[in-house]
Order: structure tokens, then C-alpha cells, then sequence
């Protein structure tokens, strides 16, 4: 963070006045700094009244393939059978010592049918049944509740179901809440602590980092304004969306933790630049915003461009959970965005030389090119063939076990170990076998209803199969218990099995049916969506840079950074390595949305540095056509921004990694080290390197592009 190098001499800027369209824009904000601050804070206020509605608004459910076969039978399953579904509590009452013969068993059994039948969003009560829903050794029963409303709902319902039924418990007997909903619904209930708790951990780390990258209190405060504003609003627009969407409760994760995150790359960024411009050219405080945003400005939208990019290729994963999450980031970021072209300008401008208010004693004024990063510039140059492949070897040498990944939906192991729906889940098991929790449902027409219970039964991967339950629209549902758990590889074999086995109108469907679903979908689309991702970032960045070499390479060098941080990930959350200090019990794979979503993320992120970096170096080229003057002033003007910014970042992702379920932590450490890896070894190393070894042909553009690309330059004249 390089605050204590003298300044160097500042280049006066000429001609303030002939600006951009970005530089105009910033320059019009300064003038009109009541109108942008009365207009945010009107902004903020009319979303801030639903902000606090967004954790009890938001849901778990959404993980699901839209327009797949289990979807299908959960719909037939719906309107048809009560309710009966996937998202269908399930209520377990156990006793180590009473059997459900005992008075107080079946006492508290006709209480739990009680609670369910007085929730409205119950429609139908099914209570224990020797043979299906009683344990051979009597000492486990279940009561199915069916499901009224849609899946969303029915989280909602399970919060507070799970609460009256947990009161029947007592020293002899137990009652717990699982299925689908259950286990969401305390998910969810850890989420909110953990994310409580890693805001707690996340924002004084990240001001003490602020403070050492800018040396001065006030303009610490800058970045954090941009989050908070982002955050509010993000979470307030989210809860109004649930009123017409399904909102993932992921979605409101990701977004404060890229509100946060890019808030602050946004706000260093542009204040370390207006800092550099104001103090160190002499401008007036106006120009000095101008030039800024002219500059600095026009860099922060091409990379809020490139996490729209990224995300928007998310899209094409038909899953209500997959698209909100992408929505919620892309909110966030379009807040921050906003934000960082009209309220920070603005903001500056009105603080001017008092952004350095309550600074350290050895901060210097005017800072923008870093001695110190110059000086590692000049290394690089002069040595290209020692750290640039040194840097390649680390991250293929990390990147190594990616070839071993394996991938799966998340299990009931997402859950606290002290939670009811596991627990729940746990009796269930030891009660009707390792598959009972996932059992599957198949709906199909009343003719085909014996053939589909032959099919079962001869099925090897199916323990127990009920006798045909007939319901409404001619149709019969049978419910098949796999012999392994729903989570396995095995149980997804099961399914393909019974499906090309059975008859053509039988639909095989199931909280477990629905995971093998999305799971397929996701495998399907994944490479899809990387090629989507890598092909739009290539273009957008070729349009910013004007240079097709240089941008091919800014895309590809991302997959290293990607590669390594997975294979570190494969290590920790597949085999378990570290898996004591994180606190999580591994799985024995990754959840299988990691791969498309996080590599998304990452992109993005890695695409964040690239453009803060090359921005900066095309500024250079465009002045000297000097490739030695670009690539080190390039890195002597944005290393420390980057290395700041990078070190805020992890730190916010690390502390997603320390609290809360297992997802949480395996999307902190992924991206916490796959940010450390591309800033420390891609961004300032090999990316500088390759400029070294391309030389002028990094920034060659042939002259037929020349003639049809318009002119943007990141400079100012």
C-alpha cells in the first residue's frame, strides 16, 4: 500500500475543459451537488423502508431446473394429490424410549397433526401409518403436511411451524421439522446469523485496510458511503421484486458481498485518481473532478460493464435460485455504479482538499504514480523470462487438481448439526434407510400405475416401494425409496434408470429428483456459459483497449487465476484438507453450481483489476507509444489501487469463509483466493510480463478496425 514514498513530480494537465462525455457528467455533478445528494437521499429513503423486509421476504427455495421433468411431476403432484409434494413438510416424532403405541407417543402425534391442520398453508394432514410412516421398532413416526401454496411459501410456513413443533418436545420425546422446506428454512436462519457475523468482522477490517491505502479518515469514508447506498438499495429493490419473483435468500449474500466489494474498488479508484489530479496538476476542484471522471470514471463503467457480462450469461441456467442470484448482483452493482458516476464526483467536489481531512502524519498529497510500483515495473521489464513463467508455474501447479473435481447438489450437511430439519433428517434415515429422506415420487396415469410399481421393484437402486395412491385428473402416485442417500451419484443412476424403464407418461419427480435435475442442467449449460462469458469479456474489453492481442490475453490469463482457485477449493471442500480450522464437514464433492456461478463471479472480479490495470497502461501508450513507458507506468499507476482493493476484497470473502453454513464458506474461500491469485500473480506479474514480451504488438490494431471502432482513450490531453 505504499503511503509513505515521497511524491514525484506532478505533470501539469492541459486543457481541463475538453472532457468526454463520462468527464462531462462528473463535472455536472460537481455543479449540482443539493440536486444529485437530495436526489440519492430520496433514493435511499424509499427503498430503505423495505430493506428491512428483504430476509424474511427472501427465500431458499428456487433450486430447481425450469421446465425439467421433476418440475413437472412436483406441479401434477400439487394439484392433484393435497399437495403432497417435494416442498411438503415433513414432521418426525422420535423416542428412544416410548413407542408409538404409548400414550404420550400418540398424545404427541395428535398435537403435531394440530399445529399442521391450524396453518393455513397446510392443505392436508397425513398422520402415521404402520408399514410406511411408522418405524418397524415403533419408536419413529411421520406426519406429512401438504403443501397449499408454492415453495417459496412454504419456507415461510416451515419458520414458523418448526418453532410451535419443537415445543412438543420433551425429555423422552422429539419433534423436528425437515423435508425440503424444513431444511431451508434453517439455512436460511443461519445464513442471517452468519451474515451478521461476518459484517461484523468484514467492516472494521475493511476501514482499517481503507485507512492504510489512502492514509486520511474522510476519504476512507468515501468507499464505504458507495457500499452502504449500493447495499440499501439493492436489498430494498429485492424485497419489492418478491412480490412478483421468487428471490433466492443467496441473492441478498451476493450482493453485499459485491456491494462491498466493488463499492470499494469503484471508490479507490476514482478518489486515489482525483487525488492524484487535484493536489499534484493544481486544478480547480471542478476540473480536477472532470479530468477524473474523464479518466478513472471511464474505467470503473467499462468494468461495471464487464460484471454485467459476466452475470448476464448466468441467465441461461433455467433455475429461478441461479437467476436471482445474478440478479442480485447485477442490482447491486448497477446501484454502486450509479453511485460512483454521480454521487462520488459530486462528493468530491464539495469536500475538495478536505478529502484528506483527518489524515496520518505521513500521508503525501498527489500520490497517483507510486515509486514503489514503478520501481517492481522496471523489475519485470528487465527480467520478463524469470517471474513471468515462475507466476504460469505456480498457477498450473495449483490449478492441477481441478482434473479430480467432482460436483453434486448440496446436502442435508448444509445445515447445522444442532438444527431440527437435520435432525430430523438423521431419524429418518436410522428409521426407513439411507434413502428414506429422498424418496421419490412417480406420477403417471392410473393404467400404467401396476406397471410403474413392477418397474420400481425390480429396480435394484430401490429399497421400498408404496402401493399406488390414486388422486384427482386420472392419475396414481407411487413413492420409491432409494437404497442410497439422495445426495449420492448412485440415487441420480436410479433415476436415469427408472425413467427409461418406465412408461412413456410416468414423470419421476422429488426433492431428490429435482437436485438430479438441476444438476444435469447445470453440466449442460456450464460450458456454455463460460464460452458466453469468456467471448463477451474478450469483446468488451477489445472495445475499451482497442488492442485484440492484449485484450485476448487480459481473458485468457483470468482461467489461470480460475483454475488454481479451484483446485485449492477441490482440495479443502472435496477431500476435506483445512476442513477442521473452516469448521464444515466436507461432502466429498463441490456443489455442483460452483463451476458456472463462481466462475462468473471470478471473471467478473479478475475483469474489475484487468481493466483498472490496462486502462491505465493504454493511457500510457496512447501518450508515448512507448511499450517500456506503458507497462511500467501502467503498473506504477494502478498496482497500488489493486493491491489495495485486492486486499479488501479477500478480506471480505475470508470473512464470508469463517462463519455460517457450508456454501457461504466455500463461495468466501474460492473467491478470496481466486482475487488473491489473479492481483498478486496475474495482474501484477504476468500481465505486466506479457506486455514486456509482446512490446508494441500488445497494442497493435489493424487499420480496417481502426477505421469502424470509435475513439476512446483513457487519457486526458
Amino acid at each position: 500500500m505504499a503511503v509513505v514514498e515521497a511524491p514525484d513530480v506532478p505533470v501539469p494537465v492541459e486543457h481541463p475543459g475538453a472532457v468526454g462525455p463520462i468527464g462531462r457528467l462528473g463535472r455536472w455533478a460537481a455543479d449540482h451537488f443539493r440536486l444529485v445528494a437530495l436526489s440519492w437521499a430520496a433514493v435511499a429513503l424509499a427503498l430503505a423502508v423495505f430493506a428491512p423486509k428483504v430476509e424474511t421476504a427472501l427465500s431458499g427455495a428456487g433450486w430447481q431446473a425450469n421446465g425439467s421433468q421433476s418440475v413437472e411431476a412436483r406441479t401434477q403432484i400439487q394439484q392433484n394429490f393435497g399437495g403432497l409434494s417435494s416442498s411438503a413438510p415433513l414432521a418426525v416424532i422420535h423416542s428412544s424410549t416410548l413407542r408409538t403405541g404409548d400414550p404420550l407417543f400418540r398424545s404427541t402425534v395428535a398435537k403435531t397433526e394440530a399445529i399442521l391442520h391450524s396453518d393455513p398453508r397446510i392443505s392436508t394432514v397425513v398422520p402415521p401409518r404402520p408399514g410406511s410412516s411408522i418405524s418397524r421398532d415403533g419408536h419413529t413416526a411421520l406426519v406429512v403436511a401438504g403443501a397449499r401454496r408454492d415453495p417459496t411459501a412454504m419456507v415461510a410456513a416451515a419458520d414458523s411451524l418448526k418453532k410451535k413443533l419443537h415445543g412438543l418436545s420433551t425429555d423422552q420425546i422429539s419433534v423436528s421439522l425437515t423435508g425440503a422446506s424444513g431444511m431451508w428454512s434453517d439455512f436460511n436462519s443461519a445464513n442471517r446469523t452468519a451474515m451478521m457475523k461476518s459484517e461484523l468482522y468484514s467492516w472494521p477490517v475493511t476501514l482499517a485496510i481503507l485507512l492504510l491505502a489512502f492514509g486520511s479518515l474522510v476519504a476512507a469514508g468515501l468507499p464505504l458511503l458507495l457500499t452502504m447506498l449500493g447495499l440499501l438499495a439493492s436489498a430494498g429493490l429485492l424485497a419489492l421484486l418478491t412480490h412478483g419473483f421468487e428471490i433466492s435468500i443467496w441473492a441478498m449474500n451476493f450482493a453485499l458481498m459485491f456491494a462491498l466489494a466493488l463499492g470499494i474498488d469503484y471508490a479507490l479508484f476514482v478518489v486515489h485518481r482525483f487525488r492524484g489530479t487535484y493536489f499534484g496538476s493544481g486544478q480547480s476542484v471542478r476540473d480536477a473532478v472532470a479530468i477524473t471522471m474523464d479518466t478513472a470514471g471511464k474505467a470503473v463503467l467499462f468494468s461495471g460493464l464487464t460484471v454485467f457480462v459476466s452475470l448476464s450469461a448466468v441467465m441461461l441456467v433455467p433455475s429461478p435460485a441461479f437467476r436471482s442470484m445474478a440478479l442480485g448482483i447485477m442490482l447491486s452493482v448497477a446501484f454502486v455504479l450509479a453511485a460512483t458516476m454521480t454521487l462520488l464526483p459530486a462528493v468530491l467536489a464539495k469536500l475538495g482538499s478536505r478529502v484528506d481531512s483527518l489524515s496520518l502524519r505521513w500521508v503525501h498529497s498527489g500520490e497517483h504514480r507510486s515509486p514503489r510500483f514503478a520501481r517492481w515495473g522496471e523489475r519485470l521489464w528487465r527480467r520478463p523470462h524469470l517471474y513471468g513463467p515462475a507466476a504460469t508455474l505456480v498457477l498450473v501447479l495449483l490449478a492441477l487438481p481441478v482434473f479430480g473435481l467432482k460436483t453434486g447438489m448440496p446436502s442435508i450437511k448444509v445445515v447445522p448439526t444442532s438444527d431440527g430439519s437435520r435432525i430430523g433428517y438423521t431419524q429418518v434415515q436410522h428409521a426407513f434407510g439411507r434413502g428414506a429422506p429422498g424418496a421419490l415420487q412417480i406420477v403417471a396415469p392410473r393404467p400404467d400405475a401396476v406397471q410403474v410399481v413392477a418397474v420400481a421393484k425390480r429396480d435394484p437402486g430401490i429399497a421400498q416401494v408404496s402401493p399406488p395412491r390414486l388422486g384427482g385428473g386420472g392419475l396414481a402416485l407411487v413413492q420409491a425409496t432409494p437404497t442410497t442417500d439422495p445426495s449420492s451419484g448412485a440415487t441420480g443412476a436410479t433415476i436415469d434408470r427408472l425413467r427409461a424403464a418406465l412408461p412413456t407418461r410416468a414423470l419421476v419427480g422429488g426433492a431428490a429428483a429435482e437436485n438430479h435435475d438441476l444438476e444435469k442442467a447445470l453440466a449442460g449449460k456450464t460450458p456454455l456459459v463460460i464460452g458466453v462469458v469468456l467471448a463477451l469479456g474478450f469483446l468488451l474489453l477489445f472495445f475499451a483497449l482497442q488492442a485484440p492481442l492484449i485484450a485476448a490475453l487480459g481473458v485468457l490469463t483470468n482461467l489461470l487465476a480460475v483454475g488454481a482457485a479451484f483446485g485449492i477449493g477441490r482440495l479443502i471442500f472435496q477431500n476435506g484438507h483445512g476442513s477442521g480450522l473452516l469448521g464444515f464437514e466436507p461432502q466429498g464433492f463441490m456443489d455442483a453450481w460452483a463451476p458456472v456461478f463462481f466462475f462468473a463471479m471470478i471473471f467478473a472480479i479478475s475483469m474489475d483489476y484487468t481493466v483498472f490495470l490496462l486502462s491505465s497502461a493504454k493511457e500510457h501508450w496512447d501518450k508515448s507509444h512507448d511499450a517500456r513507458e506503458a507497462a511500467v507506468g501502467g503498473i506504477a499507476h494502478s498496482g497500488r489501487v489493486i493491491f489495495a482493493a485486492a486486499a479488501v476484497m479477500v478480506a471480505v470473502f475470508f470473512t464470508f469463509a469463517l462463519s455460517g453454513p457450508l456454501p457461504p464458506k466455500e463461495m468466501g474461500v474460492i473467491l478470496g483466493l481466486a482475487v488473491l491469485l489473479d492481483a498478486a500473480l496475474v495482474r501484477l506479474v504476468l500481465i505486466p510480463t506479457l506486455l514486456r514480451v509482446f512490446g508494441r504488438y500488445a497494442w497493435a490494431l489493424p487499420r480496417w478496425l481502426d477505421r469502424i471502432l470509435p475513439d476512446i482513450r483513457f487519457g486526458h490531453a
